[in-house]
């Protein structure tokens, strides 16, 4: 189709962070597509340096508002691996419920609050109110809960407290591990709703076959908190080869790095572990998956947020799983950490370099320290999950564009705006709402 459109938005909204879209078409030839990120750069790992690895958790949780939790496990993750520090079973048990609240969280308010305007015909999630009012309140209602629920973990969500290197300076006593489970027991009355209503979206009919990264393990359960790095094209690493996986590399038109693997590109998130993964998914999460019709494997990136639906049934029985297992064997409240008490619980320190991979909402985070004798950071390197996320947004931009030229402006805009909010970019720490304009049209 012979036309020419110029896109030029300065700076995206309804994402985290600053950014352009920029789409030049030619006589129906795509001369240009890119997602510019224009962001400064905000020197955490600058930051880090000299530092004791004590603080280096409650530093990075400053990373993100909504993934605050993901980065302090990630962080002391790294840290305890540098110093060779092994945790017992119930300080995973706890952060792995920790994560799984966290994921369930991100994943509902990108659902409803981010994803369900568009498809629903509305501007914004306030614009749901006159014709799905319940679905608002339902939305609401969940997110508060699992606030409530990190509040009871953590002291708070956004930035928390009580998760440090060594496990908890605060565990929940059985009276708060029963708010929990009545919490997370209100959260599944809603799942059937949520489910329902992902069910009848009609996702744009988009198909670019890339490849998809993700934690994978040999166990059982479904990878969040540890593993390997493993991909669809056959990849598997251990996190301490993150580098190799990851293959950061400078674009003139970022300021944000991009990444890739065996290709241009590759993806993480939802839907990478889902097409990695999905046979480790609690039965109820499978049920989910099987009604909205997500199979794997999947190589349509709007259906991120369909996986994403799948992750939040997957997540809150998991962690239904885990409070009861509490519930019935109690909390070894003697395993609390004292901070700046030197008894036999202090953490012994060394030098060493240590790895912290953690599957966050949008994808696998990476921290890496190498810390001295006494424990401070002398370099380290954050790899962010939007970051390794870049080029394959952008390559997804340059296949869809020549498919939809046939569309008006208007649609051509919305397909993407979704695109972009597919993958639910957190490129800094604010969220705002995407307008794309035509230049010179």
């Amino acid at each position: 189709m012979s036309r020419n459109i110029s896109i030029n938005q300065q700076f995206l909204t309804r994402v985290e962070g600053h950014g352009h879209i920029v789409v030049d078409v030619k006589n129906g030839i795509l001369q240009k597509g890119e997602l510019q990120i224009v962001e400064a750069p905000r020197f955490f790992e600058a930051l880090l340096q000299g530092r004791s690895i004590f603080e280096a958790q409650h530093i990075t949780s400053r990373i993100c508002g909504i993934c605050a939790c993901g980065h302090s496990l990630a962080s002391i993750q790294a840290a305890e691996n540098a110093i060779g520090f092994l945790p017992g079973e119930q300080t995973q048990q706890l952060r792995k419920l920790l994560l799984l609240m966290e994921n369930l969280d991100s994943h509902l308010l990108h659902i409803y609050l981010l994803v369900a305007p568009d498809l629903l015909g509305v501007d914004s999630f306030l614009g749901m109110m006159q014709d799905h009012a319940e679905a608002v309140k339902r939305a609401l209602r969940m997110k508060k809960q699992c606030n409530t629920i990190c509040d009871i973990l953590v002291g708070r969500h956004v930035h928390p407290i009580s998760c440090v290197i060594g496990g908890f300076t605060k565990l929940p006593n059985s009276r708060q591990l029963e708010t929990i489970q009545t919490l997370l027991e209100q959260i599944k009355e809603d799942l059937p709703p949520t489910v329902e209503l992902v069910r009848q979206f009609s996702f744009p009919d988009f198909i670019r076959e890339t490849e998809y990264v993700a934690l994978v393990n040999d166990a059982a359960d479904y990878p969040l908190l540890s593993g390997d790095i493993g991909s669809s094209d056959g990849v598997r690493m251990a996190k301490e080869d993150y580098r190799s996986i990851t293959n950061e590399f400078v674009v003139p038109h970022s300021t944000a790095k991009h990444a890739r693997l065996s290709r241009n590109a590759y993806a993480v998130g939802a839907l990478a572990r889902f097409n990695l993964n999905s046979g480790k998914l609690h039965p109820a999460a499978q049920k989910a998956a099987a009604q909205i019709g997500l199979r794997a494997p999947c190589h349509n990136p709007f259906f991120n947020s369909c996986a994403q639906l799948v992750e939040v049934v997957h997540c809150t029985e998991t962690a239904l799983q885990i409070v009861e297992r509490f519930l019935a064997k109690g909390i070894d409240q003697s395993e609390a950490v004292i901070v700046g008490i030197n008894e036999n619980r202090s953490i012994p320190v060394q030098a060493g370099s240590g790895v912290g991979a953690v599957e966050v909402p949008r994808g696998t985070l990476f921290h890496h320290y190498d810390v001295d004798a006494k424990g401070i950071i002398q370099k380290a390197d954050c790899v962010i999950p939007t970051g390794q996320n870049l080029q394959n947004i952008e390559d997804d931009m340059q296949k869809l564009v020549p498919e939809i030229l046939h569309k008006t402006d208007k649609e051509i805009t919305l397909a993407l705006e979704m695109l972009v909010r597919a993958y639910d970019p957190c490129i800094s720490c604010s969220t705002h709402f995407l307008k794309i304009e035509f230049i010179g049209r």
